[in-house]
Formats: structure tokens, sequence, C-alpha cells
């Protein structure tokens, strides 16, 4: 189910004149979340695109009967949660609440889970229960339900909760994430999953689950083996503009992110990348220029993935910025860089744990 264009995070705090208090009251961390076949086999996930800049989420169901939930599918963390009953903080109460008493199949335990994202956090306990993911059923899932959402960040966001797809290793509580379940119950063909970002706000984006669609493949495969089996992690070797070679000179590691809008990067490269693009400190850029910009390249496995402007240039109201945000990482995890969703609009992207491998396709 394809949900209708929803408005953006940012253009929903400005309509309540609350942006400039949001951005005070929420110092924003994005490093904060990477540190604390085809025989009825696969199945398509829609997902709708919100915000300028991001995001991208569907339809999930939870118990017996079934009660639906609205969860960005999110390959930079790995649990699964939802607002419950239980919740009265005001991000819960204009989502909907999950009700384990009005599920025949759900499972109580005393385990607690906290979670934190680059944007908000949320505090709850664990339960099990049936989840549907389009036409999977995956039988006593760990998830769980939230108890507070602090903060606004949660309030006026159009999805419900986060389902996470990336390795057991990060779960927070020790909850075995969706896909594991899907794996490990045989509901899957093959032990990957795949994803389409379309660059319409509307139509066509999906999450397949078991599959590759032989029709994003057409101008081939590249696999990259992982570096770590934590996030989808990989090893890039550099970072270009136009010609030039701009950051991640030594190499660095890297993070496939469909839960992340933009390009996170180290903030000393985030200048770097800014003058070789003629922005200003804050990014932005006159839209009359984004013809002559050149595309950023990344090189991964020995091979340049390109982004052109069109992509990484986020047009809002007249105005253009560049779709780079700054992160500081710890300084002993070295440099990381974050391909959110600016970078994976351009490739299907085949997330493969048979193999531990990313898969890259050019989309045309």
């Amino acid at each position: 189910s394809i949900h209708p264009p929803l408005k953006s995070l940012r253009q929903r705090l400005e309509e309540h004149g609350l942006l400039e208090h949001f951005l005070k009251q929420h110092p924003y961390n994005r490093a904060s979340k990477y540190f604390p076949v085809f025989a009825g086999t696969t199945s398509s996930e829609p997902l709708q695109n919100y915000m300028n800049v991001s995001m991208y989420y569907g339809t999930i169901s939870i118990g017996t009967p079934a009660q639906e939930f609205t969860v960005i599918f999110d390959t930079g963390s790995s649990n699964l949660w939802v607002p419950s009953v239980y919740c009265s903080s005001p991000a819960c109460k204009n989502h909907k609440r999950f009700n384990p008493s009005e599920s025949s199949t759900y499972v109580s335990t005393n385990d607690s889970v906290s979670i934190f994202y680059g944007t908000g956090s949320m505090t709850g306990i664990l339960g099990y229960d049936t989840v549907t993911v389009s036409n999977i059923q995956v039988t006593n899932q760990t998830f769980g339900l939230a108890e507070t959402e602090p903060g606004i960040t949660f309030y006026y966001a159009p999805f419900d909760g986060i389902l996470g797809l990336a390795f057991p290793s990060i779960a927070s509580s020790g909850a075995t994430p969706v896909f594991d379940n899907m794996m490990n119950q045989d509901l899957v063909a093959r032990d990957l999953f795949s994803v389409y970002l379309s660059k319409d706000d509307q139509r066509g984006s999906f999450v397949l689950f078991g599959g590759i669609d032989s029709a994003y493949t057409t101008k081939g495969i590249t696999w990259i083996p992982l570096s770590a089996e934590t996030y989808w992690q990989i090893t890039m070797e550099r970072v270009f503009v136009g010609e030039k070679a701009v950051a991640c000179y030594f190499s660095c590691q890297a993070i496939v992110d469909t839960g992340t809008s933009l390009l996170a990067v180290p903030t000393t490269a985030l200048k770097r990348i800014y003058n070789a693009l003629g922005a200003d400190s804050d990014g932005e850029i006159s839209c009359n220029d984004v013809s002559r910009l050149p595309d950023v390249a990344f090189k991964i496995n020995g091979k340049k993935f390109t982004v052109p402007a069109t992509a990484y240039v986020i047009e809002s109201d007249g105005f253009c910025s560049l779709g780079f945000e700054g992160m500081d990482t710890p300084t002993e995890s070295g440099e990381l860089w974050i391909l959110g969703d600016v970078f994976i609009r351009e490739y299907y992207v085949i997330f493969d744990r048979a193999n531990n491998k990313v898969g890259l396709s050019p989309l045309a």
C-alpha cells in the first residue's frame, strides 16, 4: 500500500512556527545512531518518500487480528519498534499505538529496551508477536513497545515506528531482527533483500525481501564485501568532486543506510566538499549553478560510483542546498561516511546476508 505524499518534518515544523525552536532544542547528532526467489517467497513492500530529502516508509501489521503501522525500513539499525498503549508521550498520542491486550498471539516479557537515533530516542519493553511485512508472516518476532518517545522529532514524523534491517550484533537488548527471522523461518527464497528508492515523491519505491528484480539490474551488479557485520558497512577508497580527490585519502568506512536522508560526512571533509562545489558555509548554492556542478564520486572496491548534481542538490521552495551533512565520529573509529538516500536513489541496492556483500546496480 503506497501512502499519499506527506509533508516533510521540516515543512511541518515551519508551518507550526517551530523549526527554529526545534533546531535549538535538538542539537542534532547523526553519529549517535551508529555508536551506543520469486515463487511466493519474495515479497515487495512499497515505500513512500516524505520530506524534501527523506524518508521512505511502508506498512506492516503486528498481532492477531492485525494492527497496522507505518514504519521506516532502516538498514542503519536492527530493532523493530512501534508506539504502544503504555506510552503517553505526545509523539505516541498522535500515532497508531499497539495494544497487546487486543492480540491473541502476543507474548509479554520483562525485558526493557532503549534505542538512540540521530534525531531522537525511544524506551520501552520487548514483546513477541506475529509480524506481517507485505505477504510474509513472521511468527514470534521480538519487537519494542515504546513507552516513551522524548522530544518532538517523532511527534511530527509521518511514520509510527522503525523496522531495522541491519545485523543482529547491533540490535538493542539482543532482539532478533525481522529479516533474521525471515531467514530462520525459511520465509525467503534467498537470504538477501533489495531496495529501490524512486526519485519521484509518490510511487515505485520498494523493499524486495528474498529476491532481486532483474528489471533493475540491466546495467550489471557490482558486489562489494562488507568490512563489518554490524551495519551494512563497506570500505571506501576515496571521494572525488569531478576528477579531484577531496576526501577519504587513505580509505575510510561507509555505511549504506536507507534510514538516513542525506550523505553524512566527516565535518572536515564537508568543508572541502562545500569549497569544491562553490557552496557557502551552510551548504547553500544558487539554483542556477546546478547544471554546471560536477559529479561527486565514491571509489569503492576499485570502481567509482557517481552521484550527479541533480541528485545531491536538494531544492525546496526555490532555494537550493547540497545534500550533505556533517558528522563527527569518535577518532578511534576512523573516518565514517553514511551513504544515505541521496546515494541510494542512484542505485538498486542488494543487501546480501548469505555472502555478506552489498550489490550496487546503476539505475537508468
